[in-house]
């Protein structure tokens, strides 16, 4: 059982073995899409793989579109070597049930798979080709908050991004640069409409890609690289950048689910680790809930995504609906068990779920915390979406998730998980931020991570975070036993681009010091910390 065209032409072994396959032509939908294509997608990663060409499988499947989807990888070309065309653009889709139940389904639905590379000539120049078709609608994107980044920690434009400038759209080696190069293709060929709609994790994911794209123009037009009107073109309302919120899990390919392949038969399934640190595989594994919601702006049409699950709707509701997630329902309820997990020494999401004192954590922080300041965005009901977290998603112990992916870059994440909040309960009048108790302890927590010494006082690594050169000096000055920490402490707290507030100025900073000198007490003391709550 191979995953190529040849290998499921024989659909019987796969279909004995209990796996889906497409039911279309896949050789008939990538002519389609050659001639007239649709929808390009940058970002060929996992979330792309288990989501994206989901809904658009379950459409061709339906009859309800007849192109599919055309991927660009701009990132790792290595994915499209590896992943791709060994399997020809086909991939197993792999939903871990929380009922203990595996869903396997094989993907056809990415027609054409290309590198996003300038130094690609034949490949940059078929993006080039489709990005001047009529037909082309929408643009979506997976690239990471990241990838919409031109400047670094200073605010200074990185050394690419400034010779793109310099150079101009025929030849960029930034992400960005690259894109708004196409763009300007699609511009010159007539200034044809296009939604480029970032379906990234992060808030107002159109405006940031909009911006990016829009510092290229201007520099590019200032520069005499490009025509004074295509800034005009980006800002017309021809190109939109709708805001959109995304939510499924979908960590990296995982060992136990590549044995359940071999187990069935499927050859070389197994996943490669690419130069730059990917983890790639003909497979992904994935939970079962997920959501899409797009602000519906579309100057070219679109196909009806809504048949494939996607909601569509305004912008403020969008809005709502992120902040929802980010800021109450989900993420703030990930950090608690990132920070807490790795200081236990837990492994798996779903293990840190069976911890009785975990569950209150987490169970506080959402319930009796963040619902109370929640925006109801009515396209999805809050309460429903917060009991699907804690008692679907977060339990699922099929789900190969870890504290330790969690809490990378935490320090970045704090401000609008936590801070969001307690700048709710300050802003209304029958809400008083002294009532909060967990978000103080979940704060001291992660002070307490910073020292980089688990719960039984021995040493561990923390997660990647752009903070840790600068805040783990600090915290390295505490010991476990120490009384006396808040002159350590004080200038972390004071600190309002970490925390969103500045602790003190909040009246928080006393309660966070005192639950952080009960985490440090000695060896169990977090754990002893995390039962004592009521």
């Amino acid at each position: 059982m191979k995953i190529d065209l040849q290998g499921i032409a024989d659909r019987n072994p796969w279909e004995a073995k209990g796996y889906r396959l497409p039911q279309y032509d896949i050789v008939q939908m990538k002519k389609a899409t050659q001639e007239n294509p649709l929808w390009v997608h940058f970002g060929a990663g996992n979330l792309f793989r288990a989501f994206h060409a989901a809904i658009a499988q379950r459409m061709l499947n339906d009859g309800r579109l007849d192109r599919g989807i055309i991927v660009a990888e701009g990132f790792d070309y290595e994915i499209i070597d590896r992943v791709y065309a060994t399997h020809d653009n086909l991939g197993i889709a792999v939903t871990l049930k929380a009922d203990g139940t595996v869903d396997k389904e094989v993907i056809g639905s990415v027609a054409e798979a290309l590198p996003l590379d300038s130094g690609n000539p034949a490949a940059y120049t078929r993006l080039k080709e489709i990005f001047t078709k009529d037909s082309l609608q929408m643009i979506t994107f997976t690239i990471t908050e990241k990838g919409y980044c031109l400047t670094d920690a200073k605010g200074e434009y990185l050394p690419e991004v400034m010779a793109d400038f310099a150079n101009g759209p025929e030849k960029p080696a930034s992400y960005m640069g690259k894109v708004a190069a196409l763009l300007h293709a699609r511009f010159c060929a007539g200034e044809k409409p296009a939604a480029m709609v970032s379906t990234d994790n992060c808030a107002h994911n159109g405006d940031r890609l909009h911006a990016a794209v829009l510092a290229f123009a201007k520099a590019w037009a200032e520069n005499k690289k490009a025509d004074a009107g295509f800034p005009e073109y980006i800002d017309s309302g021809k190109v939109t950048f709708p805001w959109s919120m995304i939510d499924k899990i979908t960590p990296r390919p995982d060992d136990a689910v590549r044995d359940i392949l071999e187990k069935d038969g499927v050859e070389e399934c197994g996943a490669a680790v690419t130069s730059r640190n990917t983890y790639a595989a003909p497979f992904v594994n994935a939970e079962e809930t997920g959501y899409l919601v797009i602000e519906d702006s579309f100057p070219n049409g679109r196909p009806r995504l809504e048949d494939g699950g996607v909601l569509f709707t305004e912008r403020e509701t969008v809005d709502k609906v992120e902040k929802m997630k980010v800021c109450t329902c989900l993420n703030p309820l990930h950090t608690c068990l990132a920070v807490f997990g790795c200081l236990l020494g837990y492994r798996k999401i779903a293990d840190e779920m069976k911890d009785e004192a975990l569950v209150r954590l987490v169970e506080r922080v959402g319930y009796q915390e963040g619902l109370p300041v929640v925006v109801n965005p009515e396209i999805l009901d809050p309460k429903a979406f917060l009991d699907t977290v804690l008692k679907v998603r977060l339990p699922n112990p099929f789900l190969p998730d870890t504290p330790q992916r969690i809490a990378t870059d935490t320090s970045q994440k704090l401000p609008i998980r936590f801070g969001e909040t307690i700048r709710a309960y300050g802003a209304d009048e029958g809400l008083k931020v002294e009532d909060l108790q967990v978000i103080p302890l979940v704060y001291a927590g992660w002070l307490r991570y910073l020292m980089a010494v688990d719960d039984k006082g021995a040493p561990f690594a923390l997660s990647p975070d752009p903070m840790l050169e600068t805040l783990c000096p600090q915290m390295q000055k505490i010991r476990l036993g120490d009384r006396d920490v808040e002159a350590v402490l004080k200038p972390v707290m004071e600190n309002a681009q970490i925390f969103g507030v500045n602790l003190y100025e909040a009246g928080l900073a006393e309660k966070v010091c005192g639950y952080f000198q009960e985490l440090i007490a000695g060896t169990g003391a977090v754990q002893r910390t995390l039962d004592g709550l009521e």
